[in-house]
């Protein structure tokens, strides 16, 4: 007898340890895939030194000084002159005067022979002045200077006998809201993120002749207006929007075909703009036109594709066919002084519906950049033109970094000297947040360089709050000068950045208290003239200029400015967090990111566990910070309130400044109440502390108080609108249900549990006999020695079927359903169909007593891995496990070492089980047809339905990833994932069901076993 059974005893032996050594295999390599996966995370934190800088307000304001009727002689009546003189003579209609003077302009003296910069000497006695300067850059910059502070209420003599230069020469602004229509209508949604202006939309047809002549004639005087406007404040160059738009082509044979509309459309449209870039130029302001690259149409992009096989940006071949443009349009427009490039954001929130013009995330690499600038600045030096290059780019590598870091500017820009190249970039090392440092790439390279700011700060409700950015202003300019010879300017972007139509409809001088961004656009081209000046004293003149002559009233007027940094730093960020440079994914996510982006109060949960994880050590500190900010407002409002109102200019502007403030307090007073809510919540994950948990609840319950209030108070304000809150709610929803399903987990746990046990001890003892027992034995033993697949399932009844079939299946349906809290069907229907598709192949293929033994092999496996969920699951439900996946590295790093070696355990044994009766060729191709058509008909419903579309609903659903991804930018785009992903996983899944098919079917058959007979129960 013992000889009979030494070969099954060693071969049950060698099995044995050879699943242990597997077994063993797959944890080492879950481990590492885990290991992988918290590198692809990459969620680190360190100190970033902040910019310095220190609001404040001046110590007195005084008295006006009121000025002389002044007239201007021997100005010589040229357009530029003209307009200048207009300036100074609203500037004194609006004052009282006292006396006269003459103010004779005279161009040469002492300056003759310099170039025909703005420098200029103030000469002569209070009665009789003089400008002295070498053209009339110089003389009309004298006249607006005086203007200005006859607005301001300052003594225009002040600066006899003093030469007044701009330190830095260039000084460009946006096109502001110029052609924008201020329509309520399109704002009153709050939820169209598009980054495209539509400036001009009224003046374009989509048929000839394309331009209605009324429209353009008052978008024209817009224009006119808004020049005056920004050259008095100190500008002299201008970005305009378009010119792929404007270009014919018509040197470069085949892009346009004859007839084609973009021909005549572009004729149109440089008609009708050539006159707005003609008046730029006689009023002494550059022109650039402001354009992503790749810029493109339909026929550009056939075209390119067709001679090149594909957008191929490092092809000296496909920038010849944009120089070529560029060639086309100087010739035709002379007023026109060069191109403005971006190429770190393109796609559909910058594209305008029914145009077929629109941009493409094409210029990726440090080879492209290269071929592109090479190009262009060779193209720009032989035409007298300039290139500006902006930095600003977002992505992986070094292009995609170049804006933040040193080593990636080098690399992109490093040795490209043309002398008709200024490479543009943001002053914060990053996008205009607060809590950023200073950008320290702007300290290097050998370029040309400009310095790019925000007035109406996108990130910080659009300009809507007060946000006196002087001080930091000063603070960068002083610091960047002092390292980097080559700064010679700055751009100033006076309205644009972000999305124009979710917020406040906040358009420069026509709508909403735009007055605020305003001012700093007046402290970035005055400190740009003079890095050294008071910003305070800006900030002073700023609000005599526009609010009250009144002492007292700009004394609290400057106060109330002089808080306002707090209540934003404090109020919309929060600072332990915020005040670390963090970076995820292979990017830096911003420091405010609570708020992602502009409205959307986010409630996802990768980015909310990993605010609280950076800032668990100060976490009162983290939620106090939203008192601190309430408090700063509580206190410029009563600055403001106890002005009189009499003094005020315009009584509108006081309401408009209360209105403002009342705004801000009610939004931070709720931004308040969610940061103690999601910090709390996270605490409770972090700790299961009774007391976390406690003050998550009465957080919460303030939080929803205060969001009711705050969408009944401004839903359907379009100059204050409320946050959009949905992702908020997601968010609150999830959570309040973490403690049922945790609940919900430890039962399904101990069913599971129980289960396991059944099928252990029936394995050895008289268990076996009971009903669902032998079900119970099946699973275990089938999951854990899957060469006994087929023997476990022998003599099984109809109900022990039934049950090895349905306590698997709904153990997986519902713990999939915890894992979701109930609300993410996308996620279920996905998983599940997996799960469907792949065990449906096998039992098509495997009928009798080998499908009962595959689908207890399943059936154990799957048991054995809802365990596992369950077990993450039972802590605090689907927020606690996920917290863990996101913030701690170590137990992430176990789950996924077991999670993945149950799963790919599940086809091994799968295998295992069906080698013996198949053969192991076989049997690997049996799985791999069913694990081929798992993956590819769920992927291709996915690909049918659109991956972004999936994703988004997916991501709604479960709160993982911010909910403005999918609404600004997409999640395909911001991760880098080609939208053509389902498609070739669907593919692949073909390939490898093919595959799993031909070693099935192909070839010599293995005999089966004898006793591999159906059951007959």
């Amino acid at each position: 007898m013992r000889a009979k059974t030494a070969v099954p005893e060693t071969s049950a032996r060698v099995r044995g340890i050879l699943a242990l050594i597997v077994v063993i295999v797959l944890l080492a390599a879950g481990a590492g895939v885990g290991l992988v996966v918290g590198d692809a995370l990459g969620i680190r934190a360190q100190p970033a030194e902040r910019m310095g800088g220190e609001s404040r307000a001046v110590e007195t304001v005084t008295a006006s000084v009121p000025p002389p009727r002044i007239t201007v002689l021997g100005y010589g009546e040229t357009e530029r002159m003209r307009v200048a003189v207009d300036e100074l003579d609203a500037a004194l209609s609006g004052v009282e005067t006292a006396g006269s003077a003459t103010l004779t302009i005279a161009m040469g003296g002492p300056l003759a022979g310099e170039i025909d910069d703005d420098t200029y000497v103030l000469t002569g006695t209070p009665d009789a002045l003089r400008i002295e300067t070498s053209g009339e850059a110089g003389a009309a910059r004298g006249i607006y200077d005086i203007a200005s502070a006859i607005r301001q209420g300052k003594d225009i003599t002040a600066g006899i006998g003093m030469p007044v230069t701009s330190r830095l020469p260039f000084r460009m602004v946006d096109l502001g809201a110029v052609g924008v229509a201020a329509d309520p209508a399109e704002w009153l949604p709050g939820t169209d993120y598009s980054h495209a202006s539509k400036a001009f939309a009224d003046v374009f047809l989509a048929e000839a002749p394309y331009i209605d002549e009324e429209a353009l004639a008052a978008a024209y005087d817009d224009y006119d207006g808004y020049l005056r406007r920004v050259i008095a404040d100190g500008y002299n160059a201008i970005s305009f929007p378009g010119f792929v738009e404007f270009v014919t082509f018509d040197e470069v044979d085949g892009v346009y075909a004859d007839g084609d509309a973009h021909v005549d459309k572009a004729l149109a449209l440089r008609e009708a703009f050539g006159p707005f870039w003609d008046r730029a130029e006689e009023l002494g302001m550059k022109v650039f036109l402001r354009t992503d690259m790749l810029t493109l149409t339909s026929p550009l992009e056939d075209y390119l594709t067709d001679r090149l096989g594909a957008l191929d940006t490092t092809s000296p071949e496909l920038w010849d066919v944009y120089t070529a443009g560029l060639d086309e349009l100087y010739a035709a427009e002379p007023a026109l002084d060069g191109v403005l490039i971006r190429i770190g954001e393109a796609g559909r929130v910058y594209d305008v519906e029914g145009w077929d013009y629109y941009s493409a995330l094409a210029v990726t690499t440090p080879e492209a950049v290269r071929a592109m600038l090479t190009a262009l600045t060779g193209q720009a030096e032989e035409s007298g033109r300039e290139v500006i290059f902006r930095t600003w780019s977002v992505g992986v590598g070094a292009v995609g970094d170049m804006h933040t870091n040193a080593a990636s500017y080098e690399a992109v820009l490093g040795g490209i000297d043309s002398p008709a190249l200024i490479v543009s970039t943001k002053y914060t090392l990053g996008d205009f947040y607060s809590w950023l440092p200073l950008n320290d790439t702007l300290q290097q390279g050998e370029q040309r360089r400009i310095v790019e700011f925000q007035s109406r700060r996108e990130f910080e409700n659009n300009g809507a709050f007060p946000n006196d950015l002087g001080a930091e202003y000063a603070w960068a300019l002083q610091e960047l000068l002092a390292s980097n010879e080559h700064i010679e300017g700055i751009w100033a972007w006076a309205q644009d950045g972000g999305p124009w139509r979710a917020g406040p409809m906040i358009l420069y001088d026509k709508a909403g208290f735009w007055q605020l961004a305003d001012l700093n656009s007046q402290l970035a081209v005055q400190l740009a003239r003079d890095p050294d000046a008071d910003p305070a004293e800006i900030t002073a003149g700023w609000a005599r200029e526009w609010f009250s002559d009144d002492p007292a009233t700009v004394q609290a007027i400057a106060e109330a400015m002089a808080l306002s940094r707090t209540a934003i730093e404090q109020g919309l960020y929060i600072p332990p967090f915020a005040e670390q440079r963090v970076s995820a994914i292979g990017l830096e996510p911003p420091p405010m990111m609570w708020i992602f982006e502009w409205d959307i109060l986010t409630g996802d949960s990768a980015v909310l566990d990993v605010i609280y994880t950076i800032s668990r050590d100060r976490l009162d500190e983290a939620v106090q910070g939203g008192d601190v900010a309430s408090e700063a407002v509580a206190r410029m409002r009563t600055l403001i309130e106890g002005t009189d109102p009499s003094t005020w200019r315009d009584p509108g502007l006081r309401e408009a400044f209360l209105g403002s403030l009342d705004y801000e307090q009610d939004t931070l007073d709720l931004l308040g109440s969610y940061r103690a809510m999601i910090l709390h919540q996270a605490a409770w994950h972090d700790t299961l502390s009774a007391d976390s948990y406690a003050a998550w609840q009465t957080a919460r319950d303030a939080y929803t108080t205060q969001a009711a209030a705050h969408l009944a108070a401004y839903e359907g304000d379009v100059d204050h609108p409320a946050f959009n809150l949905t992702a908020a709610e997601l968010g609150v929803e999830r959570g309040d249900r973490d403690l049922a399903m945790a609940w919900i987990a430890r039962v399904l746990l101990v069913l599971t549990a129980t289960w396991v046990l059944i099928g252990i001890l029936s394995a050895r003892t008289r268990l076996v006999r009971r009903p669902g027992a032998m079900a119970a034995r099946a699973t275990w033993v089938s999951s854990t020695r899957p060469w006994r697949a087929g023997e476990s399932t022998l003599g099984m009844l109809r109900a022990d079927h039934i049950l090895l079939v349905l306590v698997p299946g709904a153990l997986l349906v519902a713990t999939r359903a915890v894992q979701t809290s109930f609300l993410s069907w996308v996620h279920l229907a996905v998983t599940l169909g997996a799960w469907a598709v792949f065990v449906a192949l096998l039992l098509v293929l495997f009928r009798g007593r080998w499908g009962w033994a595959v689908l207890a092999t399943i059936g154990g496996v799957v048991v054995l891995r809802c365990a596992l969920v369950l077990a993450a699951l039972s802590f605090s439900g689907p927020g606690g496990y996920w917290f863990a996946f996101w913030t701690d590295p170590v137990r992430r790093s176990l789950y996924i070492a077991v999670a993945f070696a149950l799963f790919v355990w599940l086809f091994v044994a799968v295998g295992w089980a069906l080698a013996a009766r198949i053969g192991a060729r076989r049997a690997t191709g049996a799985v791999l047809a069913a694990i081929g058509a798992g993956l590819a008909v769920p992927a291709a419903v996915i690909a049918m339905v659109g991956l972004e579309r999936a994703l988004t609903a997916w991501n709604d659903q479960m709160g993982l990833l911010p909910w403005g991804l999918s609404r600004i930018l997409g999640i395909t785009v911001y991760l880098d994932i080609p939208s053509s992903t389902a498609w070739v996983a669907a593919g692949i899944g073909a390939v490898i069901s093919a595959l799993g098919l031909g070693l099935l079917f192909i070839g010599r058959r293995v005999p089966g076993r004898r006793d591999a007979v159906p059951s007959s129960g």
